[in-house]
């Protein structure tokens, strides 16, 4: 007997990972940042266990730098950074034609600021129909309010708040799956 999933449950070959600007500039002014980017690894080391794609963006790198060395050396290989100068990821071309070519629905949205890229990112990407899910412990802003109100106004619009191990679980389905223990050592 096959067991039916709800549709708001993660499936492994329609999840894509998109990391939102955690660049080096962020690691003084952003709200718990060295924690957010210790779970977003997790989350990227993870994806290469599960086959999942992972996304990554850049905010105008020229100016605020490159993404952060722990989430890089954690990147699968191929992964081809987009640069953007547009808050949403949606408005950088190279972002969506990534995206488009994958063909998967569901996506783990996690990164920073909560209330500025990653909002207008959720925003663009419901409005074309995907399934956001957003890593709660893996995004921040400014300040913990600017957080708070980025996360609350994502929940109102569509976006179902997850965190990194619920996700990771979620994909998992099984404490059988072959990279249970694998990944469970890798979220304590």
């Amino acid at each position: 007997m096959t067991r039916s999933r709800h549709e708001n449950v993660l499936e492994p070959d329609n999840t894509v990972v998109v990391v939102v600007d955690l660049q080096e500039a962020f690691r003084e002014p952003i709200f718990e940042f060295d924690q957010i980017v210790a779970r977003t690894a997790v989350v990227v080391q993870a994806a290469k266990l599960l086959n999942l794609p992972v996304l990554v963006t850049e905010q105008y790198p020229q100016r605020l730098g490159a993404t952060v060395p722990e989430i890089k050396s954690s990147l699968p290989e191929g992964v081809a950074i987009v640069d953007k100068t547009a808050f949403s990821c949606c408005g950088a071309s190279m972002f969506m034609e990534q995206l488009e070519r994958l063909r998967r629905r569901q996506l783990l949205l996690c990164g920073i600021e909560t209330h500025v890229c990653m909002s207008q990112t959720a925003h663009d990407l419901l409005s074309r129909g995907y399934q956001v899910h957003v890593l709660e412990d893996c995004s921040s802003s400014r300040t913990p309010a600017n957080r708070e109100i980025g996360l609350a106004k994502m929940r109102r619009s569509g976006t179902l708040p997850s965190s990194s191990e619920m996700a990771l679980f979620e994909l998992m389905v099984d404490s059988r799956h072959e990279h249970f223990r694998a990944i469970s050592k890798l979220v304590k």
